[in-house]
């Protein structure tokens, strides 16, 4: 044998298929692709479409919860905006400012449902501000200015057992297959008989 002449199987290569190539190659004139309209071009968005009628995935009911109706909308104001409007005199300093406050002073247009701080900008002037919310770098310059800012929404408390199963199976609690704690156990065994041998041999006779 030679090296030229090493060869696949018969049949196993096989030439692609040619289509439009004539009526009399099986794939010519149309080319696999029926008569024609919308299907016999790329791009065809009519998959679920039922002739008119209402389509499988809107005659479902729907099932789930949203919380949109209920979120909570806040208003949002930076450090910078505080200290701009303390240097024109629409904010006394000295008085506690909170969401009332700066609607007063024509700042915002409504109080919705609280205020968050955000520490875009810098502060000067030592303030006492009540928000339901702020960022950490904000406190951190209000705080570093003198000022103090206390924070109305309640603190998140961890949950007494971790959601999600991936959560769980980092603390080792479920959500792992029999397989995995089969393979676990006989780990720990191992280790144990490992740990016992070497007492053993360290052991004086």
């Amino acid at each position: 044998m030679k090296l030229h002449e090493i060869a696949d199987n018969p049949g196993a290569r096989k030439n692609r298929l040619r289509i439009g190539r004539g009526i009399g190659s099986g794939k010519g004139k149309t080319g696999g692709r029926g008569g024609k309209g919308q299907t016999a071009r790329s791009g065809v968005r009519i998959k679920g479409f039922e002739g008119g009628q209402m389509p499988l995935h809107r005659r479902l009911p729907k099932r789930g919860f949203r919380n949109t109706p209920f979120a909570q909308k806040f208003n949002e104001i930076n450090l910078g905006r505080l200290q701009a409007a303390i240097d024109a005199g629409r904010l006394d300093p000295k008085a506690t400012i909170d969401v009332e406050v700066l609607v007063k002073a024509g700042m915002l247009r409504r109080a919705k449902d609280g205020l968050r701080l955000l520490g875009k900008g810098e502060l000067k002037a030592k303030v006492n501000i009540v928000v339901f919310g702020a960022s950490k770098s904000a406190q951190a310059a209000v705080e570093k200015a003198g000022g103090s800012v206390k924070v109305l929404a309640p603190k998140k408390e961890a949950p007494a057992e971790p959601k999600g199963k991936n959560a769980r199976a980092a603390l080792g609690i479920g959500g792992q297959k029999k397989g995995a704690k089969a393979a676990k156990a006989a780990k720990a065994a191992k280790a144990a008989k490992a740990a016992a041998g070497d007492t053993e041999a360290k052991s004086p006779e």
